[in-house]
């Protein structure tokens, strides 16, 4: 720890605060505690994270399936229209009731399916970390034991072969006339 003392240019005897040469679990001067403690606040952080809840769909992934409005649905060309009053009517009555419609629906059946996806990605995840990944890396393993022995035999047999054969076809030479 190091800490000290000093007198201003009026007199006046000052201490300094003591620092903690590794620093503290809040502001951590040395970068292991600071890594550490990153670490564990991310990690606290990734489970207890603020949700937006104006934006919904941060990373767009229905931006070009469910932006459906009126106008994309039901449209009158020029020189047919409806009664104005029936096209507001229209209007108000599709927004209405597909903005509500949505909310009985993800009401109903939202929990449940957030259930359901979050059990199968978790599925999906744990196959991947504890299944697939492990199979493909002892694969890999064996393989390269059995590469190994492929490259000794092609090696061993068949790069004297290829030479042999090109050397015999080195000598051949070709030459094109063309004969008027």
């Amino acid at each position: 720890m190091s800490g000290g003392k000093y007198i201003d240019d009026e007199g006046v005897l000052y201490t300094t605060p003591i620092i903690r040469d590794q620093g503290n679990i809040y502001k951590p001067n040395n970068k292991t505690m600071a890594d550490e403690y990153l670490s564990e606040k991310a990690e606290r952080d990734a489970h207890t994270k603020e949700i937006d809840l104006v934006n919904r769909d941060p990373k767009h992934l229905n931006d070009d399936v469910v932006k459906i409005d009126f106008e994309d649905v039901i449209a009158e060309p020029e020189g047919t229209h409806s009664f104005d009053g029936i096209w507001k009517a229209s209007f108000t009555t599709f927004t209405v009731t597909k903005y509500w419609f949505y909310r009985l629906l993800s009401t109903l059946f939202g929990i449940p399916l957030s259930l359901i996806w979050g059990i199968y990605f978790a599925i999906l995840s744990f196959l991947h970390i504890w299944v697939v990944v492990p199979c493909i890396r002892s694969y890999l393993i064996e393989i390269q034991c059995i590469s190994r022995v492929y490259s000794i035999c092609i090696h061993t047999f068949c790069d004297p072969l290829f030479e042999a054969i090109g050397k015999v076809f080195s000598f051949v030479r070709i030459t094109v006339r063309k004969e008027v």
